[in-house]
């Protein structure tokens, strides 16, 4: 797996940004093919920084519906991959760089 189809996007939420202030833990969407030790390469190719440790959940996908004019429109999200990457001590990922 190549290492640009591992990381996705990084996640950018009120608990994603309060891990990465306390515990250093950055939060990725990832491809969902891809293992403990990609992820790893990725980060540390891709930012710069040495990961301690990486942490995968598979979030299962929503149900959604909505009232429209031609009534109840169902459908679902789809399922992802997410990765908690813990970086070393005295070291930050500027996720707000390239925006």
């Amino acid at each position: 797996m190549k290492l640009t189809e591992v990381l996705v996007k990084p996640i950018l939420t009120e608990k994603a940004n309060l891990q990465q202030d306390k515990l250093r833990r950055y939060a990725f969407r990832v491809g969902r093919k891809a293992n403990k030790l990609e992820i790893k390469k990725a980060v540390e190719e891709f930012y710069g920084v040495t990961v301690i440790n990486v942490n995968t959940a598979v979030v299962p996908g929503k149900n959604k519906t909505r009232y429209t004019k031609a009534g109840f429109v169902k459908g679902q999200k789809p399922a992802y991959k997410k990765a908690l990457v813990t970086v070393a001590d005295g070291e930050t990922i500027d996720l707000y760089g390239n925006i």
